[in-house]
């Protein structure tokens, strides 16, 4: 915890863009776990559950293509205003969905929503190779994802209670002024960046990137290492285990809150006590322990408090994998290219989480139980600490911290 510390202490630029991290994460979680209690209070189907978590992901793979290029011609701090922006109107919009009837008005603010939020977390991963480097490049990343845990956890815990209490309704009010907060701390931060134009339009930028990608194999291998992530993708899982296990116990936001509140307690302490043995082989024993993990909560699902503590352990191993993975992509492009890798990376990443959605959905109303989804979604972590395997041992790619 001390490197972290002194990271932020260093760094200036790094320490506001933590502190707005955690108020925009913290606020979204209050909606997140709202929606999800509104979806079960209308009695919809799982599909829509499912779609609705599908949602999440798909409107950052929609605009990944085009959020890249214009990282690398636009400056961060305005387009990171902006962005916030959008998440503000678009969460405050959410105050007016109350009735089955209004599920398109849902979509469409979730996919506006989630779209600004992927292309404000894109901008800001682009960011930080441009101001930090090794070692430092992956402790800050790490940072991050304990930031977005910990949000995460504090969020969705806090957030049963206050939906429980307060209602759906003020849970989006007090997200949109959580936004609105953010907005006002960035605008007087100060970020100088060079950046790097040419004269290529979008598309001439795409096809820059496509040529690029074709040049370097290994930046392609790595963003799907990073997209076998996207199996984490467990909302819909843990809505439809709460419908269906644990509603005669537990109120329905608390169940969730804790639920989800439980896992991210494990994506906060993972990384303080893995990341300092990690190393690329390393790496492959943690892909093989994510997918033990989820096998263990499988089994313990149907016990909601064993289910608390299986999804501890399902966080332990997540969040380390994350911020690995993404600091062995950011080390191996060019920085021209920054913001289109980290942009597809993100749309591959997303599409993972959005296929991981659907697949959830799909399974659940083909008479396969939660257990055995959840299986099939460990397995995946197998097939990946295989890929790898493979990976380290047939290309050149050297440890971060060389």
């Amino acid at each position: 915890m001390n490197t972290y510390l002194e990271l932020l202490k260093s760094n200036i630029i790094l320490r506001r863009l933590s502190l707005i991290q955690l108020i925009v994460y913290f606020g979204a979680w209050f909606s997140n776990v709202a929606i999800y209690t509104l979806l079960i209070e209308l009695k919809v189907s799982a599909e829509v559950v499912a779609f609705v978590a599908m949602l999440h992901f798909l409107a950052g793979v929609v605009q990944a293509p085009f959020s890249g290029s214009l990282i690398d011609r636009v400056r961060p701090k305005k387009l990171m205003l902006f962005l916030i922006i959008v998440e503000i109107f678009a969460t405050i919009g959410l105050v007016f969905v109350g009735d089955v009837l209004d599920l398109w008005l849902l979509y469409t603010l979730i996919f506006f929503k989630m779209a600004a939020a992927s292309f404000y977390f894109t901008t800001e991963m682009s960011l930080l190779p441009k101001i930090l480097t090794g070692v430092t490049l992956q402790k800050a990343n790490e940072l991050h994802s304990i930031i977005w845990s910990f949000s995460y956890t504090l969020g969705m815990a806090l957030s049963g209670f206050f939906v429980y209490y307060l209602g759906i309704t003020m849970a989006f009010i007090l997200d949109a002024a959580m936004f609105v907060v953010a907005f006002i701390m960035l605008v007087n931060l100060k970020i100088d960046i060079v950046i790097i134009k040419g004269n290529e339009n979008f598309l001439e930028m795409m096809r820059d990137t496509f040529s690029y990608l074709k040049r370097n194999p290994l930046a392609i291998h790595l963003m799907l290492v990073h997209a076998f992530l996207g199996l984490t993708a467990f909302d819909a899982l843990v809505a439809l285990m709460v419908d269906r296990y644990y509603a005669g116990i537990i109120a329905t936001s608390l169940a969730l809150g804790l639920l989800h509140s439980s896992r991210a307690i494990g994506l906060v302490i993972g990384p303080m006590f893995l990341g300092k043995f990690l190393s690329n082989r390393v790496l492959v024993y943690i892909f093989i322990a994510q997918g033990i993990a989820i096998l263990l909560w499988a089994i313990m699902m149907h016990d909601f408090y064993l289910s608390l503590l299986a999804s501890v352990i399902v966080g332990l191993f997540t969040t380390t994998l994350w911020s690995y993975t993404y600091t062995l992509l950011q080390q191996n492009i060019e920085e021209k290219y920054y913001g289109r890798v980290v942009a597809y990376n993100d749309m591959l990443f997303l599409g993972s989480g959005a296929f991981t959605s659907f697949l959830i959905g799909f399974l659940a109303t083909h008479e396969f139980s939660l257990e055995m989804i959840a299986t099939i979604l460990a397995f995946g972590f197998f097939i990946g600490a295989i890929y790898f395997r493979w990976l380290i041992t047939s290309k050149n790619i050297r440890e971060i911290n060389e």
